[in-house]
C-alpha cells in the first residue's frame, strides 16, 4: 500500500442545495496527491450524524465521477449522494483515481491503464489504490465533528457496485454497504469475454477465489447486493448469496433482483436507502 499522508482538508466551494450545505473540497491520500470531491452536510444538526461513501459508477465515461452522484451532471438515477443527504446522511463523493478531475481528458483510457501498469511494475495493484483511497476518506469521515464514526456506510452503482463489495472486506470501519449492478463473478466475466474493468485486474486473484469468497470477508458488514435481470454486470447474486451466506454470524447479508437492465431505479435506491437507514439509524434509535 502507499503511505499515507495527512489529509489537508480544504473547503474549495461552499453552496445552500435547500435541506442540505454542498461543498466542494479538496483532500489527500498521498503525498503530492490531491482527491476532489463533494462534502454534503444536512442542515439543523442538533446531534451527530450518520455518513455515507458515495462511490460513482464507470459507463465508460472518464469526464464524470463526483458530478453525477450528486446531481450536476449525468444520468437521474445515480444521485444517490444528493438524495442520502436529503434524507438526513452526510455524504462524500469523491473522485476515484481516473475519473473527472483525476482522469487526462487528452487521453483518458490510456492514463487508465497507465496506472494500472506501472503499478504492476512495482508489484502493486490499482485496486489496492482505490481501496487505499476509500480508507483515506473514511478518515475524513471520522474527523469530522458533524459525523458519528461509529455509523458509516458505503454504496454504489456498477463501478461503484463491485467497489461496494470489496470496500467492506478492506476497511472495517465502514459497518453497512450496498452494491448495485457490480457482482457478476470474474470467472463469468471471462467466460462470456465481459470486459474486466482496469483496477480490478490483481495478478493469480482467482487462484485465492472469486467474488463470492470477497462477500465471505465482508461480514461483521451488513450488505445488500441488488441487480437486475437483463444486466451482464448483475449476474451470479443468488450463486453469491447461497455461497457466502453461512459467513453472516453478525451482519446481514440480503440480496434482490429486479426486472430491468443496468440502472438504479428509483425502486432499487428506495431498498438501498431502508437498508441503510435500518442500520444506520434505526438501530442507534432502539439502542438509546
Amino acid at each position: 500500500m502507499p503511505t499515507k499522508s495527512e489529509l489537508n482538508l480544504k473547503v474549495l466551494q461552499e453552496l445552500d442545495c435547500g435541506t442540505f450545505i454542498r461543498q466542494k473540497i479538496g483532500y489527500s491520500s498521498e503525498v503530492g496527491e490531491t482527491i476532489s470531491a463533494f462534502l454534503c452536510i444536512p442542515k439543523n444538526i442538533s446531534a451527530s450524524l450518520p455518513a455515507i461513501y458515495c462511490f460513482h459508477q464507470h459507463a465508460g465515461n472518464w469526464s464524470l465521477g463526483k458530478s453525477e452522484v450528486v446531481g450536476l451532471a449525468g444520468l437521474p438515477d445515480q444521485v444517490y449522494a444528493r438524495e442520502l443527504a436529503e434524507r438526513g446522511y452526510i455524504t462524500l463523493a469523491p473522485d476515484a483515481i481516473c475519473f473527472e478531475e483525476r482522469a487526462d481528458a487528452a487521453d483518458p483510457v490510456r492514463y487508465h491503464a497507465h496506472q494500472l501498469h506501472t503499478r504492476l511494475m512495482r508489484g502493486q495493484t490499482l485496486l489496492g489504490k482505490v481501496l487505499f483511497d476509500i480508507s483515506a476518506g473514511i478518515d475524513l469521515l471520522q474527523n469530522l465533528p458533524e459525523v458519528d464514526a461509529t455509523r458509516i456506510g458505503f454504496i454504489g452503482h456498477s463501478y461503484g457496485g463491485r467497489t461496494a463489495l470489496f470496500a467492506p472486506a478492506f476497511d472495517r470501519r465502514i459497518k453497512v454497504s450496498v452494491s448495485s449492478c457490480g457482482s457478476t463473478t470474474l470467472k463469468t466475466m471471462m467466460a462470456q469475454d465481459i470486459g474486466i474493468q482496469f483496477d480490478y485486474v490483481v495478478p493469480g486473484f482467482l487462484g485465492w477465489g472469486d467474488i463470492a469468497d470477497v462477500v465471505r470477508l465482508v461480514e461483521p458488514c451488513h450488505l445488500l447486493i441488488l441487480g437486475t435481470d437483463d444486466d451482464k454486470w448483475s449476474q451470479n447474486i443468488e450463486d453469491i448469496f447461497e455461497y457466502a451466506k453461512s459467513a453472516f454470524l453478525t451482519g446481514e447479508l440480503e440480496r434482490q433482483i429486479y426486472p430491468g437492465k443496468h440502472s438504479f431505479s428509483e425502486q432499487m435506491r428506495t431498498r438501498a436507502y431502508r437498508f441503510l437507514d435500518r442500520h444506520l439509524i434505526e438501530r442507534a434509535r432502539s439502542a438509546r
